[in-house]
């Protein structure tokens, strides 16, 4: 998810500035053990530079050659990378991955209206649907927004194995921190990193510098930022404060948010749900983390950002946190 919100960013400035040289690597289908999967971007040849990963760095400089060609003769490039040959391993030339991946090059430059699409699906929370033929018809659709391109196809040196690929690329997942605090100023950036949308609700002047780090900053109270969140997939409660936390998770309670994270001590969530009527502590009980984040060791707000930051990309993987 991260590499794929910082690869269509990019990928909407290259377009922003008519950057000609730019291509999009797209991962359409893999087999064996590979480092990226389907739906795996990078761009290439951007103002930006490489953005994204599609290897731990072996295969790059192929793909960009073959990237970069593909811009400059504004054509569909298929490329084949098969790192599964034992005479590889052998010799001593093996990548280390034993797998196959199947890329689509696309040259941006012949992708009109693909970055009004790209902005629609980064503001919004349904996904990208793209669908691409092996004779260069490219659709990408959201909700009832399309567009559609044909594609000159360049001389296929790796024909494609099917007649046509669907990926589905999903929303960046919302996450609506409750008061900012010494961890807000790691926490917001390695959050989006991991691909979050990230919103800080902070009323307090001295924590907004911290909260203007992150996607949306909203200077309301916890109650008004719970009815804001409807669209969100996580809250955190982070006020180092006694009472603003006991609001937020009042608020909270209310919503469908299906991962409420509360920092600090066991205790002082004890404390907290001592003064919570019954209906609020029932609603709260089986989406609450308390204490929120891992259990990596560590103290101080470095190893408490890095906890929660870690239980959120377990969250956001399906793995149990």
């Amino acid at each position: 998810m991260s590499s794929q919100r910082k690869v269509l960013e990019a990928a909407m400035r290259a377009m922003a500035i008519g950057d000609a040289g730019a291509a999009l690597a797209i991962v359409m289908d893999t087999e064996g053990s590979t480092y990226a999967h389907a739906g795996a971007m990078a761009l290439f040849g951007g103002r930006d530079g490489q953005v994204g990963w599609l290897s731990g760095g072996c295969l790059e400089p192929d793909i960009q050659r073959r990237a970069q060609a593909a811009a400059e003769a504004g054509t569909l490039d298929w490329m084949d990378i098969d790192t599964r040959d034992d005479e590889d391993l052998l010799s001593g030339s093996a990548v280390g991955c034993r797998g196959r991946l199947h890329l689509a090059l696309l040259p941006l430059a012949r992708l009109d209206g693909l970055a009004t699409l790209l902005d629609a699906w980064r503001q919004g929370s349904a996904a990208l649907h793209w669908t691409l033929s092996a004779a260069g018809d490219l659709q990408v659709r959201l909700h009832e927004q399309s567009a559609q391109w044909r594609l000159p196809t360049a001389p296929p040196a790796e024909a494609p194995r099917q007649a046509a690929y669907t990926l589905a690329i999903r929303a960046a997942p919302r996450v609506l921190i409750c008061g900012a605090g010494p961890e807000t100023p790691l926490l917001v950036p390695w959050l989006r990193e991991l691909g979050w949308r990230v919103t800080v609700a902070e009323r307090r002047p001295r924590w907004r510098p911290a909260a203007a780090l992150a996607d949306q900053a909203w200077e309301v109270s916890p109650t008004d930022a719970a009815l804001r969140a409807s669209d969100h997939d996580a809250a955190l409660v982070m006020h180092h404060h006694f009472e603003l936390d006991r609001e937020a998770l009042a608020a909270l309670a209310d919503t469908g948010l299906p991962f409420i994270g509360l920092l600090g001590p066991g205790r002082r969530r004890d404390d907290l749900f001592k003064v919570l009527p019954g209906d609020v502590r029932e609603r709260l009980r089986h989406r609450l983390r308390s204490p929120i984040g891992l259990r990596l060791g560590g103290q101080g707000p470095e190893a408490i950002a890095l906890s929660i930051a870690a239980q959120l990309q377990a969250v956001l993987a399906g793995e149990p946190a």
